[in-house]
């Protein structure tokens, strides 16, 4: 017996379509088996938009089965999943809670391509599912299991302080969500965006200050910052921004792009600079990283599309293009 369920492939048109993925009707081990309540669009998912997998590593669930390994979970719990599917458990990344970085990991477009968030249900292990705190909606959860999590995990997993100054290069899909985090961590947060186009959202959404970056010579701020993230593709301009650096101060580059990251050699040996790179959370931190954002009502801004051919080619456009107002959600018919 076997359980046939609805999923959106990559095709080589760009134009996602339609197919099926099929799985043994009996579940076995820590197995779960999911209906997809909404799943978040990420800048990730444009890479593969021409790749025959199925779409979607921001899901959002209800349980509808379990299997006999389970231990947590029940029919009817909401969760979350994100990029991570599995790990070997054994090695010495995953017993140190850094099973993300575990040489057998599973994560979304290299295992796993029958199934994805942009499906009607999923399979996948109880230990990589996340319950969900009442106080975050569906669509609103779903951005935070991979764009949420991505910025908290640069925050909390290497010792962001709340005497700490942030700066938040980009407010977009995910430097909305690290303003917020920032903040309610007690961060001063700087935003540096290339025009003022942003500035009343950033200061509503946590910023403490918010510099305009274009065509300036030289930046101002109050206070050097201790941490810099990332959140958009383009080069930084290091010119700018290394002056603007505090000795000792962290550079998180955040987003996927296919190109160098490339920075001046002298300045960073002199200032002692780090440029650390990460992938994302950890179970731990992603755990933690949703608590935190129901206990501080951190919500991402949300564009709502059905979850149809039609809904994704929209939402993939648009996010493309450059017009998705933050993050783009997808929500069942």
């Amino acid at each position: 017996m076997s359980f046939t369920f609805t999923v959106f492939k990559g095709d080589k048109s760009g134009s996602p379509k339609q197919s099926t993925t099929t799985k043994p009707n009996e579940l076995t081990g820590d197995s779960v088996l999911l209906r997809v309540t909404a799943s978040g669009l990420c800048g990730t998912d444009l890479h593969y938009r021409k790749d025959d997998m199925v779409l979607g590593h921001e899901g959002v669930g209800v349980v509808e089965a379990t299997g006999p390994l389970c231990k947590v979970l029940k029919e009817g719990d909401r969760v979350g999943w994100g990029y991570a599917h599995d790990s070997c458990g054994h090695c010495h990344q995953c017993l140190t809670g850094a099973e993300t970085y575990c040489p057998e990991r599973a994560l979304y477009v290299y295992a796993d391509r029958d199934q994805g968030s942009f499906a009607s249900h999923a399979v996948w292990r109880e230990a990589f599912l996340f319950p969900l705190p009442g106080a975050l909606a569906d669509a609103e959860a779903a951005p935070l299991m991979c764009g949420g999590a991505t910025v908290f995990n640069a925050l909390s997993a290497y010792g962001a302080r709340p005497t700490e100054t942030v700066g938040v290069m980009g407010v977009g899909g995910l430097g909305h969500l690290a303003i917020q985090f920032a903040a309610k961590m007690g961060c001063r947060v700087v935003v540096l965006s290339g025009t003022a186009a942003k500035r009343d959202e950033a200061l509503r959404l946590g910023a403490h200050e918010f510099v305009a970056t274009k065509d300036q010579d030289e930046l101002q701020v109050s206070h050097q910052l201790d941490r810099l993230l990332v959140t958009t593709s383009a080069q930084p301009n290091w010119a700018q921004l290394l002056p603007i650096l505090a000795p000792g101060a962290s550079i998180h580059p955040l987003s996927v792009d296919g190109g160098n990251f490339e920075i001046p050699y002298l300045p960073l040996i002199a200032g002692g600079i780090t440029v650390q790179g990460s992938i994302i959370a950890s179970r731990y931190i992603q755990k933690r990283m949703l608590e935190f954002a129901a206990l501080h009502q951190i919500k991402p801004v949300l564009e709502i599309f059905p979850l149809t051919e039609a809904g994704i080619v929209e939402a993939m456009d648009k996010l493309e293009q450059g017009k998705i107002h933050f993050r783009a959600v997808l929500v069942p018919q």
